[in-house]
């Protein structure tokens, strides 16, 4: 995902694992009330008195949903609604699983965007990232909770709707209304789960090892809409090769109302309206694309780890473009990164590992997240060497499909592989604030002929890292450690200049002089 609203903080529900949703909306064009019903299937990891779930309540504004009902196998139940709880009073034992039915309406405070989009025309879609799913959504409604589900949504039949997974079925109604039941098999977080309702133009813009790839936009933005998304079966096919299968059915590239750039849902990716037809389509979709994998298919346990999801595609990204453009595409971009996390540590000193957020998850939307996040998985590319960074990431993804990664699952995976404590590279460059501000100072000394270069790690938290320098076309790489390092080079004639880190692979800062 490529700038958001305020969130709620994040509520977990211990013992409870949703195995499945079913969620049956009613939308329609005489006002913003929507009319739901949710099937929560949950089975139980410890013995609970009541069962709880994620609900924003109607508030003083109007907005809000309220809960009319909650029943089990049609048996009516007790329950209670508070500002973002529902919860029911139903007692259940470890290892059995229950579904609960929970009827609703309401306008959404936030999570469904009911809206109009650039060509005046009323639209609805889901916008859930980091926990708004529950503005609209009985739901658990953080992370480290999985589960498939259904989406069975009854509109005015002139909308097209689009969703996770496959549609299953699309059925005339009544009333000019129509229901469109889209069903995803592979569980997601409550973050990817959307509805995509508008009058869309479509197109299958290609086929990649069996998925079909379709591009959702305007139809007023038809023309320029389907040449923007026309890139998405290649990159899907790139990485595919590089990190492994593509767990979804199909992938959709979908012009919305989100309020970010774009955003990663599960098989249905929405980008925002304005942004079509820019000169960065395909960087911003090779990002979200890649989010496919990492995000989506691996998930993060915690927003503390967002790098996982976030620094993975901007990393992705970059490797993309390597391969379509050229070396020299991926030292530009790193440049370009670099720039971000220097700046943005002098605004901000905090890790990447980022433990002082509770809740506001928003603010974990930076440079470290992204850029620097990157940054790690280019040095560990460099650290390791290309096969072995791309046989872990390849291991990783394998092990951690469909379920919830941290940042010690991927450093185990990369250790196993290629036989390396990375415990210690880890812990320097994901969990400590700031990165190298380097001073090199060199001389030549024409009677010694010989180089005297002084290095000085300026920043208080010293670093350990391999530096790679250049002098004349002779290139020469030192492992430096301490606060002060002094290299002697013996050369017959005095170089023009000295040239730090010629290949971009270190994130660091540098100050170059030379001395009288």
């Amino acid at each position: 995902m490529f700038i958001a609203t305020s969130v709620f903080a994040q509520t977990t529900f211990p013992g409870i694992d949703v195995q499945h949703y079913s969620f049956s909306i009613k939308l329609n064009d005489d006002n913003d009330t929507i009319k739901g019903q949710a099937a929560v299937t949950i089975k139980f990891l410890k013995n609970v008195s009541q069962v709880q779930l994620n609900l924003v309540k109607k508030n003083n504004t109007g907005k809000g949903m309220l809960v009319s009902s909650v029943t089990e196998s049609g048996k009516n139940l007790s329950f209670a609604q508070d500002s973002d709880i529902v919860s029911i009073f139903s007692s259940a034992k470890i290892n059995t699983t229950h579904t609960y039915t929970i009827n609703y309406q309401g306008v959404p405070v936030d999570g469904l965007i009911i809206s109009t989009n650039k060509f005046g025309k009323r639209t609805f879609f889901g916008d859930n990232w980091p926990n708004r799913a529950h503005n609209w959504l009985p739901c658990a409604d953080y992370l480290s909770d999985k589960a498939s589900l259904d989406f069975m949504v009854t509109a005015p039949d002139h909308y097209q709707v689009v969703s996770n997974g496959l549609k299953i079925e699309e059925k005339q109604l009544a009333n000019h209304t129509k229901l469109t039941h889209w069903k995803e098999t592979v569980p997601l977080p409550t973050k990817v789960m959307v509805i995509g309702v508008a009058d869309f133009a479509i197109e299958q813009s290609g086929t990649v090892n069996g998925i079909p790839v379709y591009s959702y936009v305007f139809p007023e933005n038809k023309e320029v809409g389907f040449k923007s998304y026309a890139y998405a079966p290649e990159i899907l096919a790139y990485y595919i090769g590089k990190i492994g299968p593509y767990e979804f059915k199909k992938l959709a590239n979908v012009q919305s109302k989100t309020i970010y750039g774009g955003m990663e849902n599960s098989s249905a990716i929405f980008y925002d309206e304005k942004l079509i037809g820019l000169r960065y389509d395909e960087e911003l979709m090779a990002h979200e694309i890649a989010h496919q994998w990492f995000g989506d298919a691996v998930t993060e346990k915690s927003w503390q780890n967002l790098w996982l999801s976030e620094g993975f595609a901007t990393y992705m990204t970059n490797c993309y473009l390597e391969h379509k453009y050229g070396i020299d595409t991926l030292k530009k971009r790193e440049m370009a990164d670099r720039r971000k996390v220097i700046k943005f540590e002098r605004e901000r000193l905090t890790p990447v590992i980022d433990s002082a957020v509770k809740d506001n998850y928003v603010q974990l939307l930076n440079a470290n997240s992204y850029e620097k996040g990157g940054w790690v998985l280019h040095m560990l590319r460099r650290k390791l060497g290309d096969t072995l960074f791309w046989k872990g990431i390849r291991a990783y993804y394998a092990k951690e499909e469909g379920v919830n990664a941290n940042t010690t699952d991927l450093r185990l995976v990369m250790e196993q592989v290629s036989g390396q404590n990375l415990e210690p590279f880890f812990k320097q460059w994901l969990y400590t604030s700031g990165h190298p501000e380097l001073s090199v100072n060199w001389k030549y000394d024409a009677d010694k002929k010989a180089i005297s270069i002084q290095i000085t790690q300026k920043q208080d938290k010293l670093f350990e890292f391999p530096l790679t320098y250049v002098i004349g076309k002779e290139t020469y790489t030192i492992y430096i450690r301490n606060k002060d390092t002094t290299i002697t080079i013996a050369a017959h004639v005095k170089p023009k200049t000295i040239k730090m880190d010629p290949d971009v692979d270190l994130l660091a800062g540098f100050e170059v002089n030379e001395q009288n």
